[in-house]
């Protein structure tokens, strides 16, 4: 890039979803790792109730994190997107945006619809990819549909998260059987995602997820090990090596992702050759059934005899720089500042397609 003009590249992060302090770790990492001799970083903060802060007013924010007196950007009560036009001016003066707000919006194509409306090219999967990453429900249903393998499971929506009726119950105990995870449709972090044993422990699991979001996914238990895959690319996506989450907990839950740093992530994965295609072409599949760009990972169950269940497709995950995302493209040689570089390329890339077709 020597003697290339610096392109500004803003990083949206925070935002009004469970994920806020997630986002803000993922960001740092960017902002820190960004080649500095190709982008000069702008950041855009968004506080947990939506205000949207200017790239002063984030940087003021990010001292006091950096000092270790708060994980968040504040609770400042947002005016909504268009509320704030100095922050709009700002974001529309940047080349490309890293648009990475986890959850609900921000994850779920709600930003990615205003960039688009902006016309500013950003990293990552379009509206429609990212909404239908983020719904487990209609997620599954593309799964359904490209035969992607996954396992039995139910959704439940409005009244029927708090009342289930005699019928969806015997639906559920003869369909999927305990033990179950009952979780959020929308949702990720496994935030509202717990394991019920029983019909005892199902009402309370279903009243943790309804909290939220007004669809709940109950699934089948799996017996088996959890491996990952990242995929890069727009129109010829790649699959990284797969990587292992071994948690020490009954599942990978959001203390044993962000809090307590039990469990262990193994990479690569210690899995037979034959079993590492088979989840790397599914990775694939599953990439393409949802129409993503940019990134993704894609998690699955890997089972005692060999079968494999697509868990979901992460249209935007954890991006410090040690998750596991950015930890696969390390494996197969790819750094964290070169990966922050071919996903922006990525993004011009799609940018200029959807243009040609507007």
């Amino acid at each position: 890039m020597t003697g290339a003009p610096v392109q500004q590249l803003g990083v949206i992060f925070g935002g009004r979803s469970v994920e806020h302090e997630v986002s803000v770790v993922s960001a740092r990492g960017v902002m820190r790792e960004a080649d500095p001799q190709r982008f000069e970083v702008v950041p855009f903060g968004i506080t947990r109730h939506g205000a949207w802060l200017t790239p002063e007013e984030t940087r003021a924010r990010l001292v006091r994190v950096e000092a270790g007196e708060t994980r968040s950007l504040g609770d400042d009560e947002g005016a909504g997107a268009f509320g704030y036009p100095e922050v709009t001016a700002r974001l529309r003066e940047m080349d490309v945006v890293f648009p990475i707000v986890h959850g609900t919006f921000g994850e779920d194509g709600t930003l990615q619809g205003l960039l688009e409306m902006a016309e500013i090219p950003y990293v990552g999967s379009g509206v429609a990819a990212s909404a239908v990453g983020m719904d487990k429900a209609l997620m599954r249903a593309v799964f359904a549909a490209h035969g992607v393998p996954q396992t039995e499971y139910v959704v439940l929506a409005d009244e029927e998260t708090r009342s289930p009726s005699p019928a969806t119950m015997r639906r559920i105990e003869t369909e999927i059987g305990y033990p179950c995870f009952v979780k959020p449709a929308n949702g990720g972090s496994s935030v509202g995602v717990s394991r019920a044993r029983s019909r005892e422990d199902f009402g309370e699991a279903l009243a943790g997820a309804a909290r939220y979001d007004r669809k709940v996914l109950v699934e089948a238990a799996v017996t088996g090990r959890e491996v990952e895959c990242a995929v890069l690319g727009n129109h010829a996506p790649e699959p990284s090596p797969l990587g292992e989450i071994r948690p020490t907990t009954e599942f990978y839950d959001y203390s044993a992702k962000y809090l307590d740093d039990s469990a262990a992530l193994v990479v690569p994965a210690e899995v037979s050759p034959a079993s590492a295609e088979l989840v790397r072409l599914l990775a694939v599949r599953a990439y393409r059934a949802l129409d993503c760009a940019g990134l993704a990972r894609v998690d699955f169950f890997l089972e005692p005899d060999g079968g494999v269940k697509c868990i979901e497709v992460n249209t935007l995950p954890g991006f410090t720089p040690i998750s596991m995302y950015p930890r696969l493209w390390q494996e197969a040689g790819l750094s964290y500042r070169d990966l922050i570089s071919r996903l922006v390329d990525l993004a011009f890339e799609r940018f200029e397609e959807v243009r040609a077709h507007a």
